[in-house]
């Protein structure tokens, strides 16, 4: 669709757009003249930070790693495979 949009940390920080404490989403349909230039660099660089990078940002979704409580019951569950696996074997 080639819209441009960006996720943005705080709903405080985007109220302060539109001069509000919060604010969840906003839409532009007017701009003054006098901040054109201002809009048009932010829309770029909002373009290439996000609607450009969009399959390098989605392939990279969690880190892969365990916590401690994982580990352990994952670790519990091969000892008692094997513990079972020697058991059948003798």
């Amino acid at each position: 669709m080639g819209i441009p949009y960006c996720i943005i940390k705080g709903k405080s920080r985007l109220g302060t757009l539109v001069y509000r404490k919060t604010c969840t989403c906003v839409a532009l349909t007017q701009v003054d003249n006098s901040d054109r230039a201002n809009l048009s660099k932010l829309v770029e660089t909002i373009k290439t930070n996000f609607n450009d990078r969009y399959e390098e940002i989605r392939k990279h979704w969690g880190g892969g790693l365990l916590g401690p409580k994982s580990m352990a019951r994952i670790a519990k569950l091969e000892k008692a495979k094997a513990r079972e696996l020697t058991q059948k074997t003798a």
